[in-house]
């Protein structure tokens, strides 16, 4: 875990490389495997590999166009609704959020682990990104998490 944790840092430049499906589904996992109030999960993720939706991602993200030059992009969102059942107000203002957070800090530690690089973007407008994807819930957007292989560390060399 000290090497993941001395090799992450944030990402903006990424090959074009597709990223493989073993390598998505471990990340998937780690980030369902996350801790979670009374396990409730109160979070869900989006996966998007679509070009078009990327780049309209990236534009309610305020232009921070490199998440469209990610292989993918990972939509973190908490569900406010499924905690409130049981923890009240708590639930539904704290505890789906840390959920959610969690889970895409285990995404991002297993995306390097795995030779991958990422970078947290949570700066975008939460409606917008809704609207992207089609979703109707009461879901909070809390993180992108664009994924991929650096191009960075090949601009280095």
């Amino acid at each position: 875990m000290d090497e993941v944790f001395r090799k992450r840092r944030s990402v903006r430049s990424f090959l074009e490389r597709e990223i493989e499906a073993e390598k998505l589904a471990e990340i998937l996992g780690a980030a369902g495997s996350a801790p979670s109030a009374g396990n409730l999960k109160a979070r869900e993720v989006i996966v998007v590999k679509d070009s078009e939706t990327k780049k309209r991602l990236a534009e309610a993200a305020f232009g921070q166009d490199f998440l469209a030059g990610a292989p993918v992009v990972l939509v973190f969102f908490s569900v406010p609704s499924r905690s409130a059942r049981k923890y009240k107000k708590r639930g539904r203002d704290l505890y789906c959020i840390q959920d959610a957070t969690i889970a895409a800090s285990f995404a991002w530690l297993q995306a390097v682990m795995l030779g991958l690089s990422c970078c947290w973007v949570g700066a975008f407008e939460e409606n917008q990104v809704k609207d992207i994807l089609g979703i109707k819930e009461d879901w909070q957007p809390i993180a992108l998490l664009p994924i991929g292989y650096s191009a960075e560390e090949k601009e280095k060399r």
